[in-house]
Parts: structure tokens; C-alpha cells; sequence
């Protein structure tokens, strides 16, 4: 059985959202929009997004970050019967023509995480494209393997049985941390993934919530309880892939 959904994390994102839910839309797609505790401005506009036919919104009493309003949103999506579920960006900085490339992909390989791994225009700030390096190497270090592109992207096509597994079961990153963390996490549960290139753009309304200084402190706190959970995790890793 293959349901699948949006499910869109949105915080003070109203010039952008109604783009993004229109293409969802003609896609086929049901929208699950997570307002995480946005200002009154765009709270409006998600109260009307959330009249139209198939959009569904969750709201958050508090900010709880991009990672904590994805979580939600998958545990929505989970509670409304959808099986797999499409995250996307409320900033526009998606292609969205890639939409049903990586949902035919999801069809074809039901159990397996589709992820998108990135080609960027012109648009991509410098210091968030060099940082993403670091961000690679320590991937490939906390996971034993180069099979994660790209562990940023936050486009990509997760089944909800086994990521909500692995997200009731291991704290994971609330915040601009929640991308790789869950990533690291499915592939340590030997979990299949698909790759495919999608181009990205810095972003469609002029908004961004990375803040330079704290969010890399907790992606390198993120890459520190990894590298210690992989350590744990190092002969169960290198036996399934020895007898593989």
C-alpha cells in the first residue's frame, strides 16, 4: 500500500506557503502543514490554506524547531492513514516539478527513504555550502559508509512505519539538526535509500531560520552523539556489511 502525503514545516513563511501548497496540490498531494508557532500574520494565512480540500493543519503552542515540526507533522500523517510522506520546505527553495519524480520513486521502492540530494544555483549562501562538507565527512565517518549524499536536504520521502520507529525510540534533533540526525539513525537500521538530484533555491521569500552560530553548534553536538552512537554500533555495522 502506498498513501502518500506532504507534510510541510512553517514558521513565519506566509509570503512563500500558498506557493508551495498550490504546486503540492496539483500534484496530487495532500498537504499536512505544521504552523510551529508562527506570528499572527502567517497564522492567517494557514487558517485559510487549511479550508481547502485536503490540507490539514497542526498547530504548535511553542516553537519547537524545524526538526520537532516535522516530527509532528509525521505522526500526523501516520494518525490520518497516509503511509509515506514528502517533506518539503514552506520557503520555496524546492523544485516542486521534482515532486512526482520522487514520488514514483517512493511507489517503485515502497520501503526505501527517496532523498534528494542537492544542485544549487547561484542563490546558496557560501558559508552554508562549505559548512555542508564537514557536515558529509562526518556523516560518512558516523555511518561507516559514503551511502548518504547528502544528509542536509530536506527533501525527501520518508515510509512513516519505520521512521517513526526510529524517531519514538532515539532523541532526535529538533531543530536544524533533525535533517542528518534521522538520516544517520535510518541507516544505522539498515534502512534502503534512493538518491536523486534536485535542484535548490536560497529561498523563494527572503526568510531563513539558520542561525549561523547556533544551529552549527548543535549540528556538532548532533555529530558528536552520533560518532559515540556509532562507535556502540561498529560491529553490528561492519558484520551486516560483511555478510552483505
Amino acid at each position: 500500500m502506498h498513501n502518500p502525503c506532504a507534510v510541510i514545516p512553517v514558521y513565519n513563511h506566509e509570503t512563500a506557503v500558498t506557493t508551495v501548497v498550490d504546486a503540492l496540490l496539483a500534484h496530487g498531494l495532500p498537504c499536512i502543514l505544521v504552523d510551529d508557532a508562527s506570528h499572527r500574520a502567517c497564522a492567517r494565512v494557514l487558517d485559510a490554506l487549511a479550508g481547502r480540500e485536503r490540507v490539514h493543519l497542526v498547530r504548535l503552542t511553542a516553537n519547537q524547531g524545524k526538526g520537532g515540526a516535522v516530527m509532528t507533522g509525521l505522526r500526523e500523517a501516520a494518525r490520518l492513514g497516509f503511509t509515506h510522506a514528502l517533506q518539503v520546505d514552506a520557503d520555496g527553495q524546492h523544485d516542486l516539478q521534482d515532486v512526482a519524480r520522487f514520488i514514483e520513486a517512493s511507489r517503485a521502492l515502497p520501503g526505501a527513504v527517496i532523498c534528494g540530494y542537492p544542485l544549487y544555483d547561484a542563490s546558496v549562501p557560501k558559508g552554508r555550502l562549505y559548512a555542508r562538507y564537514l557536515t558529509h565527512a562526518m556523516v560518512w565517518i558516523n555511518t561507516l559508509s559514503l551511502q548518504i549524499r547528502d544528509s542536509m536536504c530536506g527533501f525527501r520521502v520518508y515510509p512513516l512505519e519505520p521512521t517513526l520507529a526510529v524517531i519514538d525510540s532515539a532523541r532526535i534533533g529538533k531543530r536544524m539538526d533533525f535533517d542528518s540526525d534521522i538520516l544517520v539513525r535510518l541507516a544505522w537500521r539498515n534502512r534502503p535509500m534512493h538518491w536523486l538530484q534536485t535542484r535548490v533555491h536560497y529561498p523563494l521569500d527572503g526568510v531563513s531560520h539558520f542561525r549561523l552560530f547556533h544551529d552549527n553548534l548543535l549540528i556538532s553536538g548532533m555529530h558528536t552523539r552520533l560518532f559515540f552512537g556509532m562507535l556502540l554500533r561498529a560491529p553490528a555495522i561492519l558484520w551486516r556489511r560483511w555478510r552483505t
